[in-house]
């Protein structure tokens, strides 16, 4: 098996799908817009991004505005940290060294839902 597609759920999928393309920078895959989805490239995995309508049951409503676990590998966090942070990317925090060797930074999509960079260790 082989993991290849992560969803992301949102409100406003236009605003999210400039967010994710336009600051990201994630090419465009598929535009289901009128479907309601958009399908980005993010390197070996598809990202999924989803609309979820205000009057859909509560279980979807809880799928918007969460910690996501999902991470972007990047080679210098505090270079695309700065770079992301100009174009207006919200951040919880500075990026931060890792026990584990590594430095992540936590940010945030319009909808809430929060990712990570991540600079692996040097090894």
């Amino acid at each position: 098996m082989q993991l290849r597609t992560a969803r992301i759920f949102v409100r406003d999928l236009p605003g999210a799908s400039r967010f994710y393309g336009e600051m990201l920078g994630l090419p465009l895959r598929a535009d289901g817009s009128r479907q309601g989805y958009c399908v980005f490239d993010a390197g070996a995995m598809s990202l999924v991004v989803e609309h979820v309508d205000e009057s859909a049951p509560a279980q979807d409503q809880a799928l918007i505005g969460r910690f996501t676990g999902l991470s972007f590998d990047v080679a210098d966090i505090r270079s695309k940290f700065r770079e992301l942070s100009d174009l207006g990317v919200a951040f919880t925090g500075q990026p931060e060294q890792q026990d584990w060797g590594g430095i992540l930074a936590t940010l945030r999509d319009p909808a809430g839902n929060e990712l990570q960079l991540v600079q692996q260790p040097v090894r």
